[in-house]
């Protein structure tokens, strides 16, 4: 019955849940190569209101989508309507400006079968002279990539100061070549007036499972005991809040979050930054990791709120704990990670970002690995190839009585019990067992 509620609260968080995927596929951080690299391309500009407010509307999409069936149209809708308000997230207070700092940002809809479509987006100030309006160059896939789509934004907002019309054939062949495996390149031929045709090498990281991460982001702003204080939190499902003014900040760091918990996934209302008019996703009871832009914090604290974990990156300090937060890894573990963290941060000058997300997720996905890495001996398989685990006798098995007190609470999460789910189907029957 909780799976249900979640999903109905989740619903309620998340303007745009489009049905779209398999179901039971939780994230899309892990896809196979070859598909389309993105859905849509689209432009979301600021149109003047009768009131004189501005507000963010598509001004521009690709590709057109022709022959949709009823339930494609629908979702379509309800996704481009979704779009707008992640784009602009910080409300209607615009005014025309002649300089502005291009940004990159991110943003998640979830899907009602629980996966995911990414929004990548660069808000940049159109050239011309004298004032005009920021857009948001936002594309929608469902592949996490982030450096990758990084790279493809440069592209589009060098061909932006030139001329819409220079985007198009750009995305156009990227949208005809297939997403590469993980380690591999791919090239995209794009003719630009005056310079020629150019050749645009987009390359994937190895490590797949960490090409939507940036840890040094994290490792910048907050302390590894911090670090540890958020990630024990997370492990048990509890409520986070991320406090920055930049919107880059906001969706890197919680990004970052969510890559600690990898081998799992977080199951629940996720998003790097909440628009303006959905602050009181803060009420809501079931387990959320959500970034909010620093001018609401008043609003936010005033919100009638559950137990939170509230965390400011601008001053890298927590603005409100359960408490508890020391106590919920085992001591042992704890420390090793926190040495294993501290390393990295005296280091930093020395790795590059991929180093640093090698090294920062190797010390988490230990801790996984010694917590409760003897699962699947613990998976019990029948004739036909189904698995049952057997929950008692996996927690018996840890001799350290603190790490079996914390096992004993993490197996209750919806991370682990999806995890299992999956394990417990992923045994081929084979003949004569």
């Amino acid at each position: 019955a909780t799976e249900g509620k979640e999903e109905a609260s989740a619903a309620e968080n998340n303007p745009s849940r489009v049905p779209q995927g398999k179901p039971g596929e939780r994230s899309c951080v892990l896809y196979s190569a070859g598909q389309f690299f993105f859905e849509y391309l689209v432009v979301v500009s600021l149109k003047k209101t009768a009131d004189g407010r501005y507000e963010p509307k598509i001004t521009y999409q690709f590709p057109k989508r022709e022959n949709l069936l009823k339930g494609q149209k629908e979702e379509e809708e309800r996704l481009l309507q979704a779009i707008p308000l992640f784009c602009f997230p910080d409300g209607n207070n615009w005014a025309p400006v002649t300089e502005f700092t291009s940004e990159t940002f991110s943003f998640v809809l979830t899907n009602v079968d629980g996966s995911r479509k990414i929004g990548y987006c660069r808000r940049l100030l159109p050239s011309g002279r004298g004032v005009r309006l920021p857009e948001v160059f936002c594309i929608i896939s469902c592949l996490g990539c982030f450096g990758l789509f990084s790279k493809i934004l440069d592209e589009v907002e060098k061909r932006r100061q030139i001329s819409m019309a220079v985007i198009y054939p750009f995305m156009q062949g990227l949208r005809e070549s297939p997403f590469p495996a993980p380690g591999k390149t791919v090239t995209i031929k794009s003719f630009i007036p005056e310079s020629g045709t150019e050749l645009i090498e987009l390359t994937r990281p190895v490590d797949a499972h960490l090409e939507h991460v940036e840890f040094q982001a994290l490792l910048q702003r907050l302390s590894p005991h911090l670090i540890l204080h958020i990630f024990a939190s997370a492990v048990l499902e509890r409520r986070l809040i991320f406090l920055a003014e930049e919107l880059s900040v906001l969706s890197q760091c919680i990004h970052a979050v969510a890559a600690l918990l990898y081998p799992f996934t977080w199951a629940h209302t996720y998003i790097p930054v909440v628009p303006e008019c959905l602050l009181d996703t803060v009420c809501c009871p079931t387990p959320f990791m959500v970034g909010i832009q620093m001018r609401h914090l008043e609003r936010v604290l005033d919100q009638p709120m559950e137990e939170a974990l509230i965390v400011d990156l601008c001053e890298g300090k927590m603005l409100r704990a359960v408490g508890d937060e020391e106590e919920i890894l085992p001591i042992k573990l704890q420390n090793e990670m926190l040495t294993s963290l501290n390393r990295h941060n005296n280091n930093n000058n020395v790795h590059t970002s991929e180093q640093v997300n090698t090294l920062v997720s190797e010390a988490f996905v230990q801790f996984f690995v010694r917590m409760v890495g003897h699962y699947a001996s613990h998976i019990k398989w029948s004739k036909n190839g189904s698995g049952t685990f057997q929950e008692r006798a996996f927690c018996k098995a840890i001799t350290s009585k603190t790490n079996r007190k914390f096992v004993k609470k993490f197996v209750k999460t919806n991370m682990f019990s999806l995890f299992i789910e999956e394990a417990e189907k992923s045994r081929i029957p084979q003949e004569g067992k």
